[in-house]
């Protein structure tokens, strides 16, 4: 199952109650849907448990039922269809269009001044012409039309209630969309998939976890790395000045300090002066490696 199929489960879960927000919902759904003109609605899913839902949404908001619909349990694409012309002309009249013009269709901001109506109208949309990506993947949640115009007024419609959009055109449709995921949180929080949402705050907290770990494991074997390689200069100087005969004439304490290393070439400095008797700070240490380093390089 997909995150977007689990999302939508999670939406039809929800009871279809009220009419104002019942006929809101459909009309995203008829705004997003495959086809909605005056002489037909046709709505295709392969969400069996939406596809229960469309005949008791359109049977609350419409008082009507489908021409044709798929039979209980039928697999793969499930189609919804509306031609009889005094169902689609009373559709058309309650959302507010005019059935003897030409239909254009675009959002009627009257039926959504209610915010359970607006709310209701974008699960529609979401139902109809959503998808959105895996978060453990990457944030995105897209709202797919063909109708420019209410492409534009969903724009709108969504800057009004706290979502400010991206809008492009792919093939001939028309899309509204987010990569923000705290902005996906609260679309779906709004529309009333609160799961899905914390899915969402979960893999982003996941995600942030990982990346800290990544980041400190990277530093780590960068300074790792960097101890390697200061072994390995601290002992080709010691040995440099073992071959030159010059390491016997140097004071005690710079002798005690490169016999210690050459017998301890894997320790960091801490580990290194831990080792002396009695322990030498960090700060000693390095400046004796300094000295014996600075004589290594006169040679």
């Amino acid at each position: 199952m997909s995150f977007s199929f689990d999302t939508k489960n999670e939406l039809c879960r929800l009871p279809v109650q009220k009419l104002c927000c019942a006929r809101a919902e459909a009309y995203g759904i008829l705004l997003y849907c495959n086809t909605f003109s005056s002489t037909e609605v046709r709505i295709i899913t392969e969400n069996p448990n939406f596809a229960a839902r469309l005949p008791k949404l359109f049977r609350r908001a419409f008082n009507l039922q489908f021409d044709r619909q798929p039979e209980p349990e039928a697999p793969g694409k499930l189609v919804f269809q509306i031609t009889e012309r005094k169902k689609l002309d009373h559709i058309i009249n309650l959302l507010g269009y005019d059935p003897r013009q030409n239909l254009v269709l675009h959002i009627n901001f009257g039926l959504l001044e209610e915010e359970c109506c607006r709310a209701s109208f974008l699960r529609g949309v979401f139902f109809a012409g959503g998808s959105i990506t895996d978060p453990l993947k990457r944030y995105h949640l897209e709202l797919t039309t063909s109708h420019l115009q209410a492409n534009r007024e969903l724009e709108v419609l969504l800057r009004e209630c706290g979502y400010p959009p991206k809008s492009l055109s792919r093939s001939g449709s028309f899309i509204t969309y987010f990569k923000q995921s705290d902005q996906i949180e609260d679309f779906l929080t709004l529309i009333g998939a609160p799961v899905a949402a914390m899915k969402i705050m979960s893999a982003k907290l996941e995600k942030d976890l990982r990346n800290s770990v990544n980041r400190r494991l990277n530093c780590d074997n960068a300074n790792l790395d960097k101890t390697v390689e200061a072994a390995r200069e601290q002992l080709e100087g010691i040995r440099k000045l073992q071959a030159a005969g010059l390491l016997e004439q140097l004071p005690d304490k710079l002798q005690l300090t490169a016999a210690l290393r050459l017998e301890n070439p894997e320790l960091t400095l801490a580990e290194l002066a831990e080792e002396f008797d009695p322990p030498v700070t960090k700060s000693c240490l390095n400046h004796r490696m300094r000295k014996l380093m600075e004589l290594a390089r006169g040679l």
